[in-house]
């Protein structure tokens, strides 16, 4: 495949293996069993892989199916506004509050407004921007939409955990807790594990389309799910 041929064609369930060894992309199933090819990343060991979803360039193809995926996982939540995580995070969400037959949602940002009050932000990384220092807002103007509210905050791909957390404490600082957070995939276990987390539970209702493990090399350098 060319590099841009990824992320805009869904495939029929069984299309392409899932078992044995990778070269080059990495067949996530949808629940239904329906396949979209994710770019394999080689990590900087040489030795470990993840595989890749950049949401905003995908297909409407491929964002639909992920947005009727999130919705109906999303449904028994009944939440009142979805909040989004910048920047992939907020393509997911607007389209999944859309679908939702809400009229808006509360967009977080990096960009911080004259108008934004610094007690109203938190530091913010992630594992696809190493080294660069930002803060992630919540706009003062949005409060009453989300305060006193069942909110669930989405970003396109849950990974080490460090977006999604930084959302939560922000959120957290301003009194909500979401009832769901959701992302289009779910970029290993890491999340899961790392201590700083900014409440106990909030594990327990993450949400994906899909999961997709660390890759691991083998011995013919072709790319295979851990043992």
């Amino acid at each position: 495949m060319q590099p841009h041929d990824f992320w805009q064609e869904i495939f029929p369930a069984g299309h392409f293996p899932t078992g044995g060894g990778h070269d080059g992309f990495y067949p996530a199933a949808l629940p239904d069993g329906r396949q979209i090819l994710l770019p394999i990343r080689p990590l900087g060991d040489g030795e470990h892989a993840l595989a890749s979803l950049i949401v905003n360039q995908a297909s409407f193809a491929v964002l639909d199916a992920l947005v009727e995926t999130l919705v109906e996982k999303l449904r028994p939540f009944q939440a009142d506004v979805i909040a989004g995580l910048p920047t992939l995070g907020l393509t997911l969400a607007s389209a999944v509050a859309r679908r939702l037959g809400h009229g808006r949602y509360v967009p977080l940002g990096t960009s911080r407004k004259f108008w934004y009050d610094e007690a109203l932000s938190v530091p913010l990384s992630s594992i696809t921007t190493p080294g660069q220092a930002k803060r992630l807002y919540v706009d003062p103007r949005m409060l009453p939409l989300l305060q006193g509210r069942r909110v669930v905050l989405i970003d396109d791909v849950i990974s080490s955990g460090r977006s999604i957390r930084a959302g939560l404490s922000l959120l957290d600082g301003i009194g909500v807790r979401p009832v769901a957070t959701a992302a289009a995939m779910l970029q290993s276990e890491r999340w899961r594990d790392d201590p700083e987390t900014p409440y106990r539970g909030w594990t327990d209702t993450v949400l994906g389309c899909f999961a997709t493990p660390i890759l691991e090399r083998g011995a013919d350098g072709r790319w295979y799910r851990p043992a």
